[in-house]
């Protein structure tokens, strides 16, 4: 009697992986049609049956989605970035809004978050806040994928193209953020944030940064892009080596508003003025940004449409209808540090 064919025999015989036979074989979007329809015809070639006990099994709803929160080093005791606070509050709220219940969970980036929600119906869905570097994660993304687990990340497209992605349009923010600088007369402008892969949407802000300054004529220095990450104590080391460094600079877009007001704190134990000698740009509109001293210029996130969306977008694939990557565009927030408080932007 012949042995009975498996999902890897299927991937096997269609070139995929066995990941994508599964999401083939429940009709997912995620899997373009002309591929859904060759792994179909070759399961149905060599009789495959689908168990249905698992079946059954994976199509037990909890009505509940899980958002995971990966511990960032922070100034209190709440390890989230501030950003994310408003974020929690979108997505609880746009959760209850669709009738179901969110579980929160925090995670360290060691630990191994993508254990399966799905199979043990804790949740039919998972929600990916705050994640870092983007490839220490990778691998936890295509388990997730190997588990058919449903899962939305905020952040930058993933290379992936099965991997959903809901992100503000950072390559967007960086130019208009950069555009407003150029328009207050700065030319020499310092970059503080990482401008690599391991941090895809810092390196899109930079990216919009460099076209505005290419768009005027005006010389991007890459000298002048110092590495932080998203805490205040980095923007502050961060501004300290660009003062060191002795390079011309007139002004600085930081790649969060923590690093930002961490830069501010750094400029003003030197003696330096913010923003007579130097205009300061930050990025999120996190709460404090509007009391800080000087009230942070700063690129806005529409944390409400984007606790929206992902609820929506998450909820669309867990049903399996058709869902696309999406990108929310981004605002300028016009304060003292950079311009004129009350300008339009």
């Amino acid at each position: 009697m012949p042995a009975k064919a498996t999902s890897i025999d299927i991937a096997y015989r269609a070139g995929v992986s066995q990941s994508t036979v599964s999401r083939a074989l429940r009709n997912s979007p995620l899997v373009n049609l002309e591929t859904r329809q060759k792994i179909q015809a070759i399961a149905k070639e060599l009789n495959y049956k689908v168990d249905k006990n698992a079946s059954n099994l994976r199509t037990q709803n909890s009505h509940t989605l899980a958002l995971l929160i990966c511990e960032d080093p922070t100034n209190d005791d709440s390890m989230i970035n501030p950003f994310f606070l408003s974020m929690l509050g979108s997505i609880t709220r746009a959760t209850a809004q669709q009738g179901y219940d969110l579980l929160v969970s925090f995670q360290q980036l060691s630990s191994d978050w993508h254990a399966d929600y799905e199979d043990s119906n804790k949740a039919d869905g998972i929600i990916l806040l705050g994640y870092g570097d983007y490839v220490d994660y990778a691998h936890k993304l295509e388990k997730l994928l190997e588990q058919n687990t449903h899962f939305v990340i905020w952040g930058a497209e993933d290379t992936n193209k099965s991997v959903l992605t809901i992100g503000c349009d950072n390559h967007q923010g960086g130019r208009i953020a950069t555009e407003h600088m150029l328009d207050c007369g700065f030319r020499n402008v310092a970059f503080l944030g990482d401008s690599s892969s391991h941090s895809p949407e810092f390196m899109a802000r930079y990216l919009g940064h460099c076209e505005a300054m290419n768009n005027a004529g005006v010389a991007t220095h890459t000298k002048l892009q110092f590495d932080a990450i998203s805490t205040e104590e980095s923007g502050f080391e961060a501004a300290n080596a660009l003062l060191d460094s002795k390079l011309e600079f007139d002004s600085i877009f930081a790649a969060s508003d923590l690093i930002a007001i961490g830069a501010i704190r750094a400029l003003k134990l030197r003696g330096v003025s913010v923003p007579e000698d130097i205009g300061v740009v930050g990025y999120d509109d996190i709460p404090v940004a509007s009391f800080a001293n000087p009230a942070l210029t700063t690129i806005k996130q529409n944390t409400k449409l984007a606790g929206e969306k992902i609820v929506e977008s998450l909820l669309m694939l867990i049903r399996g209808q058709e869902v696309s990557p999406q990108l929310i565009p981004t605002s300028l927030v016009i304060r003292q540090s950079c311009g004129a408080e009350g300008q339009q932007g």
